[in-house]
């Protein structure tokens, strides 16, 4: 029997984009295991609470085991808690250990899978405190020396890592996330559903994310800004807001812009699939991205996207995307223009997208993270 355990402790709302991995990972995961094959999940009670989706993925009628870990993945006391607990799970069977996050036990007792993501902190370190700089330098550290096998999520992704911590490239596998299979063109009645909820017009260009700094808002707002006499629909922003960077709304009051730009804040996860598809256009500005899954998500509805030309965004998106500098506010500003106004170009682009995000799926994902695991207990082939 070979045991994977993996830790979901952050399937929780403080960590959106890793509770989204975790959840999709796993309910992948599990459906594809052996009958010789056992995964477990470390969880929290707020885990347990935020999402019931960890206890999706049935094997044969049966669900991946759920063990509670009484630590938090903030807490000092994991360092000797967790080990404890896997010591305890193992039970003789070969057995690994998988964190989706670099603050994790650094001495697990076991071979050891980490996921990481991006560098932020390192690439924009006006955006954290000296002490959260240095703490993430350290914790990364500790994490990669921990770890026998590093997933990241797009070859970007894995340049980065492997410049700036000095990983042997033959330790890191791409293992590309996804959008859910929820995500998929919309009737038109749900479509007009969402835009009666949220008070949004037939015609509306969508940004999806949250507001910090590198995401780059207050250049698509400049950009926006020089179409505003063009008679074009509003931009709306979602996401969840970070009161610690009011840039966007301060530059949207700048131009003057009023309701041409519309915040709608944090919107219902099962609200997104019909609001990209109500949706003109999708535009991304971001400066960088470790992966960019509301590029892929949007695509997946069949919403035609304008992106910056950042490079895990150029990976996903393929030649699906008008791509822009996102340093340039005439390109962004030619680029909503463009797709506004060239209709078979929309559509064009909608296939495209469709094309292109039908290429990415968690099936795969779990499929190479699957095979990852048995080489790392022991080169098992895969069935």
């Amino acid at each position: 029997m070979s045991h994977f355990i993996f830790d979901a402790r952050t399937a929780i709302d403080q960590f959106p984009g890793i509770g989204r991995y975790v959840r999709n990972l796993t309910a992948a995961l599990a459906p594809l295991l052996s009958a010789d094959e056992q995964l477990t999940l470390l969880s929290t009670p707020a885990a347990n609470a935020t999402s019931g989706a960890l206890h999706s993925g049935a094997v044969d009628g049966a669900l991946p085991r759920t063990v509670a870990a009484s630590s938090s993945p903030f807490s000092l006391a994991q360092q000797w808690r967790i080990p404890l607990l896997l010591k305890r799970l193992q039970s003789g069977s070969p057995t690994l250990y998988h964190s989706p996050y670099f603050v994790m036990p650094y001495h697990t007792g076991l071979p050891t899978v980490l996921t990481f993501y991006d560098i932020i902190p390192l690439r924009y370190p006006h955006m954290v405190p000296l002490k959260g700089r240095l703490f993430y330098r350290l914790a990364t550290t500790l994490a990669l020396r921990a770890a026998s096998r590093v997933f990241t999520i797009s070859e970007a992704a894995r340049s980065d890592l492997t410049r700036n911590f000095r990983v042997p490239s033959s330790r890191v596998s791409v293992t590309p996330l996804a959008a859910g299979a929820h995500f998929r063109p919309q009737s038109n009645a749900e479509a007009q559903r969402t835009r009666d909820k949220y008070g949004l017009p037939a015609s509306f260009i969508l940004y999806v994310g949250i507001n910090k700094p590198h995401k780059n808002l207050p250049t698509l707002i400049d950009a926006y800004a020089q179409l505003s006499a063009r008679n074009v629909p509003p931009l709306v922003i979602a996401g969840a807001w970070d009161e610690r960077y009011p840039q966007p709304r301060q530059r949207a009051e700048h131009h003057q812009l009023g309701d041409a730009v519309r915040f709608l804040g944090p919107v219902n996860e099962a609200d997104l699939p019909a609001l990209y598809s109500a949706a003109t256009m999708f535009v991304f500005p971001s400066l960088y991205e470790g992966f960019g899954l509301p590029v892929l998500e949007a695509m997946a509805c069949g919403t035609p996207v304008a992106c910056s030309n950042a490079a895990s965004l150029t990976e996903l998106s393929g030649d699906a995307a008008r791509l822009f500098n996102p340093h340039a506010v005439a390109e962004i500003t030619d680029a909503i223009a463009e797709l506004l106004e060239d209709e078979p170009q929309r559509a064009r682009r909608r296939e495209q997208g469709l094309a292109q995000a039908s290429r990415f799926s968690w099936q795969a994902t779990a499929a190479a993270t699957l095979h990852a695991y048995r080489e790392l207990l022991g080169g098992k082939r895969d069935v």
